[in-house]
């Protein structure tokens, strides 16, 4: 399945927990909801998956957690806020860094519409 295809399946499955749930609930909710569609899906993911930060050759456990990894190529944030700032930007910019990954979606659930939410990422 090509990369668009399958980030387009994910994003699918999100819009579907959305619109179930609506906006203004927590992260913790809709990652749980997320990760039930994901396991009705058949797929593999990966749920508050450890970031470590490889300095000088060395891997340190700084705490770092990616929201969900789906297939080991899709790395998922997942934010309940009013809006996507440069910081969130950053954070999963950093956080594909780190993991090797090359595609990243933001999907912020605090909004009307979840595609409104959406930021797509690649490096």
């Amino acid at each position: 399945m090509s990369q668009d295809k399958f980030s387009n399946q994910v994003i699918g499955i999100a819009i579907e927990v959305h619109k179930i749930l609506g906006p203004g609930l927590l992260e913790s909710a809709y990652e749980s909801c997320l990760s039930h569609e994901l396991n009705e899906a058949r797929l593999a993911f990966r749920k508050q998956a450890s970031i470590p930060v490889v300095y000088k050759h060395t891997n340190l456990d700084c705490g770092f957690r990616a929201d969900l990894i789906i297939e080991n190529n899709l790395l998922i944030e997942l934010k309940a806020v009013e809006k996507i700032l440069p910081i969130h930007e950053a954070q999963i910019l950093t956080y594909l860094k780190l993991t090797d990954i090359k595609f990243g979606l933001i999907l912020n659930f605090n909004s009307i519409l979840l595609k409104n939410g959406i930021r797509r990422f690649i490096l």
